[in-house]
């Protein structure tokens, strides 16, 4: 399985792999790009690809083809490239639980969330598929896992870097530090001691 985010120009803004490739990957994301944009929007939104087969190699000696599953919101094509076992409604749902949880994250997530916080991106799909396989699709469970992961994260920068405006997070060093205009206000007031 592959998935990756690409904009209504082609231009990919979050990619994942989870099968080697035996072509480059831009090649192949402008392959898939080209076979899902032509197509109108009342068709379905899946497709079989037995043109991606130079690019993720045959399916093991079966009639399977790779299938192309797809979803555009605004200016986002959603894509899944799998294999004949998945279904496809099942990954058209997979698509939107994605979604719902960058939307969930971002509060009306946009392209330039992608672009700008793709670390938080990678995060959220990773809580929900690890190594081509389906975690968790409990959109709950995605958010309160990346909120916590993105307070651990808060915490540790400021707990460790002493430039960092505010108390932090209370760690072990932060009762001995200060903030730079902290330190400033004293200076300039003649507090401070030596």
């Amino acid at each position: 399985m592959l998935r990756f985010a690409v904009n209504t120009s082609g231009i990919p803004r979050l990619t994942k792999f989870y099968t080697p490739l035996h072509q480059s990957s831009q090649t192949l994301i402008q392959k898939i790009f080209s076979l899902i944009s032509i197509r109108p929007a009342g068709l379905c939104n899946f497709l079989d690809a037995p043109e991606l087969e130079a690019f993720l190699g045959p399916k093991d000696g079966s009639d399977e083809r790779w299938r192309v599953v797809y979803r555009n919101y605004a200016t986002l094509y959603f894509v899944f490239v799998v294999d004949g076992a998945e279904s496809e409604l099942g990954i058209l749902d997979l698509i939107q639980v994605f979604v719902e949880g960058l939307d969930r994250h971002f509060e009306n997530v946009c392209e330039l969330d992608l672009v700008f916080h793709f670390d938080e991106a990678h995060h959220i799909l990773a809580e929900i598929i690890q190594g081509g396989l389906v975690l968790e699709t409990n959109g709950d469970e995605i958010s309160n896992s990346v909120k916590q992961a993105s307070k651990a994260r808060r915490n540790s920068f400021a707990s460790a870097n002493p430039l960092s405006l505010g108390s932090g997070a209370g760690g072990p060093r932060s009762g001995s530090l200060q903030t730079p205009l902290g330190w400033l206000t004293d200076r300039l007031a003649g507090v401070a001691t030596r």
